[in-house]
């Protein structure tokens, strides 16, 4: 049976003789749940001050100290970011996470990288969870991708690297306007501009949230210049997606552009286009998207769409920062533009129909 002490919280029964207090101790004399008190020293939101005072209490008169109770009881931070990046050898996720790394130098935080494993349900959660026990100040969702309806509940801030509707927590912070802003637009643009009646596009895997958005960007440059839409095709980012997409794309006489979303798959489809006799860019004009290293020594060299990481992950650092500093803050001004079309040899006007 436990004992009463005065007019105090009743203390429970002392342990097993050689035994330390645990959480289950501390949670019995604060009258909470063994999860509370774990929520309160790894520094997690939503727990009342009434509550928290009473775990720490208790762990004092118990003489508790789990891993990192020192910090915890004091509520300091850690100056640690956590960073959940997708385990992908692809030019954009690995590019960006090299520009991450680069803009935290002299910000006094370090970072704590967690790699998912590509197309693996359930591993966003998994590894948010994972920097979040280490007691991580903020998340960093590096190329978020959509993991179903359920939304994932974060208890610190979040900063998005894209777009990603389905994340709950304090504060979620974008360097990406809402769906997407005109990602595509300057590829569709220069297109149209040159002659062709309408831009086809080689889309990617539409879970990624960036695939989405570069799909709805086209649509909406077509729809805005009033030029017809046709149906997209959904590769998976591969050059052999790309190639294998690009053979159905090469049999269609009426397709003499194509925005594709990322450069990979746009190697693909220009062998495709090449095997089928439609030389690029004399009968066919070619778009994509990253600007890898190798697109500008193709034969033609490709016309792509380059976005500015180093600048995304510089100003969305920066946004997170001065919201850890001062949460009433306004967060700085996106620059642009942050997406750069770069001109090459793969775009020309359309052929001439006799």
């Amino acid at each position: 049976m436990s004992s009463v002490s005065g007019g105090g919280p009743p203390v429970p029964e002392p342990a097993p003789h050689g035994r330390r207090p645990g959480s289950m101790d501390v949670a019995k004399l604060a009258k909470v749940s063994q999860k509370t008190v774990s929520r309160v020293f790894n520094g997690e939101r939503y727990v009342t001050d009434d509550v928290r005072e009473r775990v720490f209490e208790a762990a004092r008169r118990l003489g508790y100290r789990p891993n990192r109770a020192a910090r915890a009881l004091k509520l300091e931070r850690s100056h640690r970011i956590g960073v959940v990046s997708l385990g992908s050898a692809l030019f954009g996720p690995s590019s960006l996470l090299v520009s991450l790394e680069r803009a935290a130098r002299d910000t006094g935080y370090a970072l704590s990288i967690v790699n998912t494993l590509e197309g693996a349900r359930g591993s966003i959660a998994e590894a948010v969870q994972s920097l979040l026990s280490e007691g991580v100040d903020a998340i960093v969702l590096s190329e978020p991708i959509d993991e179903g309806e359920a939304s994932l509940r974060v208890e610190v801030p979040v900063l998005t690297i894209g777009r990603a509707p389905s994340i709950v927590a304090p504060v979620v912070l974008t360097v990406l306007e809402e769906e997407g802003g005109d990602l595509a637009e300057p590829a569709v643009r220069h297109l149209l501009s040159l002659g062709h009646t309408t831009v086809h596009h080689l889309a990617g895997p539409q879970r990624w949230w960036a695939a989405q958005d570069r799909l709805g960007s086209w649509r909406r440059a077509l729809e805005g210049a009033g030029a017809p839409v046709p149906e997209p095709l959904e590769g998976d980012w591969t050059p052999e997606s790309g190639y294998r997409l690009g053979c159905e794309l090469a049999r269609d006489g009426a397709v003499t552009a194509v925005f594709v979303a990322n450069d990979d798959m746009a190697i693909g489809l220009m062998r495709a286009l090449a095997e089928a006799g439609r030389r690029v860019p004399d009968d066919v004009s070619v778009v994509g998207f990253d600007d890898i290293p190798v697109a500008a020594y193709l034969t033609p060299p490709l016309t792509t769409v380059r976005p500015d990481n180093s600048m995304l992950a510089e100003v969305g650092l920066q946004r997170l920062l001065d919201h850890l500093k001062n949460s009433e803050s306004s967060p700085v001004p996106l620059p642009a533009p942050m997406y750069q079309l770069m001109v090459r040899g793969s775009t020309a006007p359309p052929p001439i129909r006799l």
